[in-house]
Formats: structure tokens, sequence, C-alpha cells
């Protein structure tokens, strides 16, 4: 079984799995690419069966979801932006905020006017 995801304006509006011979003869006029999109690759990092990372190679960048971007420059799929502060990074392909969060065992969540992140209570 293969993934493929159809990208409409660089966005990700279709993700569907299907058998490579099927997807060869399947017919879908509406506007569009289809691409194939890798389950097993994540944060640019290709993961095994077992869920741990096997040194396979990741392909473009993320598994696509709908509402992902598509870049086409740099033939990875990546999640929508969350704030307009935070950044894309290669070659993981997924955003940074421009503050690291805390790693002190507390949960926070990131606070856009502050541009920093905020402890929950």
């Amino acid at each position: 079984m293969g993934h493929y995801a159809k990208i409409v304006d660089g966005s990700v509006v279709k993700v569907i799995v299907a058998e490579p011979e099927f997807f060869e003869t399947f017919v879908d006029d509406s506007p569009g690419t289809w691409l194939q999109t890798s389950y097993n690759t994540q944060g640019g990092i290709h993961y095994g069966a077992d869920g741990q990372p096997d040194g396979g190679v990741a392909f473009r960048g993320n598994y696509a979801g709908i509402g992902y971007v598509y870049d086409s420059q740099n033939d990875v799929f990546y999640p929508p932006k969350p704030f307009s502060s935070w950044t894309i990074s290669a070659p993981d392909w997924l955003w940074k905020a421009p503050v690291t969060m805390p790693e002190d065992g507390k949960r926070y969540i990131w606070d856009e006017p502050t541009l920093n992140w905020v402890e929950l209570i």
C-alpha cells in the first residue's frame, strides 16, 4: 500500500491509501497534483514498525496531512504555521518558536502577544 496526497495551490487537500497499481489507474480530473507521502516519515526521520528511528530514508520531510503545506522547491510536506512568529526548520521541516520552551517538567503554552511560553496552571 502507498499513501498519496493531493496538492492544490501548495496545500494538501486529500490523503488516500492505495495499492500502486490502483493509484496508477486512478482517474481524478479535478485540479491538483498527486504525490506520494510516507506514513513512516516525521520530522525528517524515518521510523520503523516499532516506532523507533530505523535509519531508513526520510521521504518528503513529514507524512502529509490535510492542511499541510507542500514546498515544491524543497520537495517536502510540513504542517500549517501555528503562529506568525514561528519559523520552519530544515532538516526536520517542523515549526520552531523564537524562544525555546523550558524543559523543567512543567506544562507550557505559547503566547504570541508576548512571544514567550506561559506556564499552564
